[in-house]
């Protein structure tokens, strides 16, 4: 989200958030460490603070503060799996870093509002979406470089992006236009446009390339479309949880993790059947999240309360919250579950 509906939001769901904190305590503190093989740092990117928390997993402490562009909210990791990008909104810039030190290795700047982002299957594109300032742009990749090949107009606050297996159509939701957008890559245009519930945020295909969920943030369920077809058709609304924001896979090519930002939890999915199958805590407004490669742990950015929180899946309950900078957005390592 930008500055404004973060805001909006924060005050939405401000009265869940301080009830939340309650039980928080108690349960952060039930274990000293977590039930986990992670070995590779931890990244939680500070929005508001232009920086990344790096975290050892071993100790459980910020052993490094990253300096970025402003604003920086997702990531995405190069093909090559050598840097993680950091997608910088305001400070119009990509940050490469390594993915095992933390070290910076360069910024590609003027990249115009890049708030989220993602690499097509083929690994022939790059894609953009600029929040604030209401385009979607391709670039080509060469492996190294960035070159822009298409600045698409687009409605009103371009927010979360996927692309089919077959790298052919980027799904872009429109945040403040209720709105989601489909994108022919061969073409560079715009497919087709379609209405959303309120405030949509992240969308997630499934491995059918036909199934596309969208998290409503601006209501309490997840709005599943069928876009095999020449034209979208909804076919379901999956009551997840006030404020449905972002997803996450799993890790078992079956479930995802929606967040619920107003709720402060965190629905599991079963992308089979379309219903919620499971539930655990998100304290102070979950965002972005991360499942530890052995499915042990669910990692959690708390964007109200400056913290990175780390649940224990088999129980179910919160073992440690690490504090971190301001607005905590993504979070991500590279000892992560299947996507």
């Amino acid at each position: 989200m930008n500055v404004f509906s973060i805001i909006r939001a924060l005050l939405i769901g401000l009265s869940a958030v301080s009830s939340a904190l309650i039980p928080l305590v108690a349960n952060a503190e039930e274990g000293n460490k977590a039930p986990s093989q992670l070995t590779s740092p931890i990244f939680v990117l500070n929005s508001l603070d232009a920086t990344i928390s790096m975290i050892d997993p071993k100790t459980w402490t910020e052993t490094k503060r990253i300096p970025t562009g402003k604003e920086p909210h997702h990531l995405y990791l190069t093909p090559d799996n050598k840097s993680f990008i950091v997608a910088n909104a305001f400070g119009d810039s990509l940050t490469f870093i390594d993915p095992k030190t933390g070290d910076i290795q360069r910024t590609v700047r003027n990249i115009l509002d890049p708030y989220h982002l993602r690499f097509s299957p083929d690994m022939k594109w790059f894609v953009t979406a600029a929040n604030r300032l209401n385009h979607v742009d391709i670039y080509r990749w060469d492996g190294k470089d960035l070159t822009l090949a298409k600045r698409i107009p687009t409605s009103k606050t371009p927010s979360h992006l996927w692309i089919d297996s077959k790298s052919t159509v980027v799904y872009a939701s429109m945040q403040d236009s209720n709105e989601l957008v489909a994108i022919d890559l061969a073409t560079q245009t715009i497919k087709w446009r379609t209405p959303t519930g309120a405030t949509p945020a992240d969308v997630f295909l499934l491995a059918d390339d036909k199934t596309l969920l969208v998290g409503l943030t601006g209501a309490d369920s997840v709005q599943v479309f069928d876009v095999s077809g020449s034209a979208p058709k909804v076919i379901k609304h999956i009551k997840t949880g006030n404020g449905a924001h972002a997803f996450r896979a799993f890790g078992d090519k079956r479930h995802v993790l929606a967040s619920n930002r107003v709720a402060n939890t965190i629905s599991k999915i079963d992308t089979q059947t379309l219903e919620v199958v499971g539930s655990f805590p998100g304290p102070g407004g979950p965002d972005d999240m991360e499942v530890s490669a052995d499915g042990k742990l669910l990692l959690v950015a708390s964007r109200w309360i400056k913290k990175l929180t780390v649940v224990d899946i088999a129980t179910q309950k919160i073992i440690k919250q690490i504090p971190v900078g301001r607005s905590p957005h993504g979070v991500w390592t590279l000892d992560h579950a299947p996507r």
